[in-house]
């Protein structure tokens, strides 16, 4: 699995740092800070015998497999004014537009190396965020969905016929949903916190027309810990995953359902992710398919640091996940819901 030392890809730019939305908020969560840390962590450790590769720019055609003409020549053109504000938690710097077309490339860059099969392993250590950014509107700090241009690029063009994509970020990826909720060539998981940002994702809310069955919305309750969301991912969403038979696992990777993040109130630990990780990596082992990771959220910046240290290492390493007892409550009836719902293509 991965590259010949065992470890992976990691992706990144140096214009990633230069989104700075600070200008306009000054106590906005999304920080220079943030990736600062993973690196400065991941550096301590020798990137964990991961290979790190400066990531090109997507190109606006690479964009527009996801998002319209309009909407990304509304962020060029905001950019190249001086910046501002789309909404009150989201906004575009002079240098945002640079930094932004670097993250989705990294994206896209890591969608290539897996499938021409030069890694089994990729991560990107990217900003602004994606999973939000639905086709005509950025929101939550995100601007273009990164994740989403990488599974669209990997079917369009490098030869994948199915992606499924797992969001564990603690708020719902709503932009991810929305570009392929009539999909069914592409399977989204979501485990999110109910009742906050954005406010959406349902358990009822399964895709539409042809996608119908191909999309998976686990919200948990505020307080929900390690347990639920492993029993989420071994006794439901594998299983479908399994059946699915992807050619390219991706994970919207946030980490802010850690206990100690700011923006939400799940309480899962450092060890929790590693673990979270170490259920997909032995998924992909199974079916001998490459995985790749985009950074989404996390806003304590030592927290977030330590847990891509600790997801990186899972993914790299050969110890097998601990298995979880399915939680009695949510995840049954979870289970029953998807099992009713789901269905092959």
């Amino acid at each position: 699995m991965a590259t010949a030392d065992g470890a992976g890809l990691y992706f990144s730019h140096p214009s990633c740092l230069e989104h700075d939305p600070r200008v306009y908020i000054p106590e906005h969560p999304d920080t220079p800070e943030r990736l600062q840390a993973i690196e400065h962590a991941l550096a301590t450790r020798d990137w964990l015998g991961w290979e790190r590769r400066e990531a090109p720019p997507a190109s606006e055609t690479q964009l527009e497999l996801i998002h319209s003409t309009k909407h990304v020549q509304k962020i060029k053109e905001l950019a190249l004014a001086g910046g501002g504000a789309i909404d009150p938690d989201t906004y575009v710097g002079e240098p945002t537009y640079r930094a932004a077309l670097h993250a989705a490339g990294s994206a896209c860059e890591m969608a290539r190396t897996l499938m021409a099969g030069e890694a089994r392993l990729g991560f990107c250590g990217v900003r602004p965020s994606g999973h939000h950014a639905e086709p005509d509107r950025a929101m939550g700090f995100c601007l273009f969905n990164n994740i989403a241009i990488a599974a669209e690029l990997a079917i369009a063009e490098l030869g994948a016929e199915r992606v499924f994509i797992l969001d564990w970020d603690v708020h719902h990826g709503n932009g991810t949903a929305e570009a392929f909720r009539r999909r069914p060539d592409v399977l989204f998981a979501s485990i999110h916190q109910s009742g906050i940002y954005p406010h959406s994702g349902p358990m009822g809310d399964m895709g539409s027309g042809p996608g119908e069955g191909y999309t998976i919305n686990l919200p948990v309750p505020a307080g929900s810990e390690e347990l639920l969301w492993l029993s989420l991912i071994e006794h439901i969403v594998i299983p479908v995953a399994q059946e699915f038979k992807p050619d390219l696992v991706l994970i919207s990777a946030g980490f802010d359902a850690h206990r100690d993040d700011p923006l939400a109130d799940c309480c899962l630990d450092t060890a929790s992710f590693a673990e979270m990780a170490r259920h997909v990596r032995a998924f992909v082992e199974e079916i001998d398919v490459p995985l790749g990771a985009v950074l989404e959220g996390g806003y304590e910046p030592v927290v977030l640091a330590e847990c891509v240290r600790e997801t990186l290492a899972a993914l790299s390493s050969d110890q097998p996940p601990r298995s979880a007892a399915p939680e009695p409550l949510l995840t049954s009836r979870a289970a029953s819901y998807v099992s009713h719902h789901w269905q092959l293509g």
